[in-house]
């Protein structure tokens, strides 16, 4: 089902309006729902843990203190790594014309937090003039975010699709791209260059980049660096905090401090 929390009926273009929509939620079960879209645009921040969030052009890994971004009309499902704990924030499509275009994650702060936490207190119905005032805070919050690319990008030709699609069940999979254009029935080559050019990564970019996304969700869900290292196919545990300290600016443990692990 899709993933608001309140009447859908608030969500519909028809009754759009200067309000904003902003729900909490905690449970004790994972959350997914199945691909959908909605004329509001919506901000997902976890709490605790992360999210991930699928659409057309991609996944993306939501870390807690971080937040995903989905425009008006834009296709996307959500999972939660375990038990879910966070928030939405519903966007009637008149306030969204100074927002990114494009989904994305952007980083959380404090006073973007505490707002969106007020929000949610609100009763239903028009909001009034302080209301309104807060509303003007989310959205400049929002516009004036970092963003963050922990995007994974989806090839479209069908043959890297598929290989993709493989080396994201079996990351520790270690294949040369000789060895996976074999596979695919594709000269090497071509994958190189069509890799390059439809995710803007290499194929060993590509293939870091998943496996340091997937190291996310699994140092999210309270797995030891050594053990996430080691089932992602690193050689060894120094390679593999070199690469994320690179790739996201801090340490694995260093991570785990932040999520309160």
């Amino acid at each position: 089902m899709p993933d608001y929390l309140i009447d859908p009926n608030v969500l519909d273009p028809a009754n759009a309006s200067s309000s904003i929509h902003a729900v909490l939620r905690r449970s004790s079960a994972m959350r997914e729902t199945a691909l959908h879209n909605h004329a509001h645009g919506q901000l997902i921040g976890p709490l605790k843990g992360s999210i991930r969030i699928e659409t057309r052009a991609g996944n993306w890994v939501v870390p807690a203190v971080h937040a995903a971004w989905v425009p008006p009309h834009h296709d996307h499902a959500l999972q939660s790594n375990g038990p879910f704990q966070g928030w939405s924030v519903y966007i009637p499509p008149a306030l969204c014309a100074g927002l990114p275009p494009s989904p994305q994650t952007i980083v959380g702060n404090d006073v973007l937090q505490a707002a969106i936490a007020r929000a949610a207190s609100w009763p239903a119905g028009p909001q009034n003039g302080p209301q309104h005032r807060l509303v003007q805070v989310i959205i400049d919050e929002i516009a004036a975010a970092q963003p963050v690319a922990f995007n994974l990008p989806a090839p479209g030709d069908a043959r890297l699709r598929r290989i993709a699609r493989q080396i994201t069940i079996d990351l520790a999979d270690n294949r040369t791209m000789a060895q996976w254009a074999d596979w695919a029935g594709i000269a090497p080559r071509t994958l190189s260059r069509y890799f390059v050019a439809e995710t803007g990564f290499t194929f060993k970019g590509w293939r870091q980049r998943a496996r340091l996304l997937a190291a996310l969700e699994m140092l999210s869900a309270g797995q030891a660096v050594t053990t996430v290292a080691l089932d992602l196919g690193y050689e060894n545990i120094s390679a593999f905090i070199a690469a994320f300290k690179k790739t996201f600016g801090i340490t694995p443990g260093r991570y785990l401090d932040i999520q309160g692990l």
